[in-house]
């Protein structure tokens, strides 16, 4: 079940309804790091160079030289931060897109069943920022780890499974069921949705490709979220006579 949601999403990604989405999300994230870049720079001539002319009065000819020597290192230093920062400007802004990924999974592979609800605008937004959070923990926390041999790998799985599958299988169970519901019918399959994101921290580790993490794991949750739902068709009904 868990592999097959995983196989039916990955296919998904390069369909083309989807693959319009990537592009969307791909520019936009393109944009964002490129007006970064612009604004750090900025910031950096703007702090280092008077810096740079208090440093050495009198004398162009050396600052010149050092400004370039500087600028180089400085240009190396922007280009890891904007590396550091590529994966969290992409979950970012594939936030945003999620609700369109579960439309073209609803579309193609399941025509006669009713569609989801789009999350309303601000429930979107704090979804989108959950999103960023997930991410940027894993990627914190993937960096540290490196340090700690013997048990890196195996954290860094453990913790982003459980966050990845859990914020994201809320995210699709609540296109179909009230949020309370939603987190209630995540921790009846705790184990399944747990199991789920440790798949979903392999795409995290793969480089490149764990730029399409947020809409991989939008698909997968949402064809999850189908099966358990057709294998646990009387959840509903025992919640509505557990709160009578």
């Amino acid at each position: 079940m868990i592999f097959d949601a995983a196989r039916l999403s990955f296919a998904n990604l390069f369909a083309p309804e989807t693959r319009s989405v990537f592009w969307k999300v791909l520019g936009l994230t393109l944009l964002a790091l490129a007006g970064l870049w612009l604004a750090l720079r900025e910031l950096f001539v703007y702090l280092a160079l008077p810096w740079l002319d208090a440093l050495i009065p009198g004398t162009p000819g050396w600052a010149g030289w050092l400004t370039f020597i500087i600028g180089i290192f400085a240009s190396f230093g922007l280009a890891l931060v904007l590396a550091l920062l590529l994966a969290p400007v992409t979950a970012l802004i594939a936030g945003f897109f999620l609700d369109d990924v579960a439309d073209v999974v609803e579309k193609r592979d399941y025509p006669q069943e009713p569609a989801g609800r789009p999350l309303p605008l601000g429930e979107a937004i704090a979804g989108t920022l959950k999103f960023l959070g997930v991410i940027i923990i894993g990627n914190i926390i993937a960096l540290f780890l490196l340090l700690i041999p013997g048990i890196n790998l195996i954290a860094f799985f453990l913790v982003n499974g459980y966050l990845l599958g859990r914020e994201f299988f809320e995210f699709a169970a609540m296109r179909y069921r009230p949020p309370a519901e939603a987190r209630l019918f995540r921790a009846k399959h705790a184990g399944t949705v747990f199991l789920s994101g440790l798949v979903l921290a392999a795409f995290l580790a793969v480089p490149l490709l764990n730029l399409l993490t947020p809409l991989f794991a939008a698909g997968m949750m949402v064809h999850l979220h189908k099966k358990l739902s057709r294998r646990d068709p009387e959840f509903r009904q025992k919640l509505g006579s557990q709160s009578q």
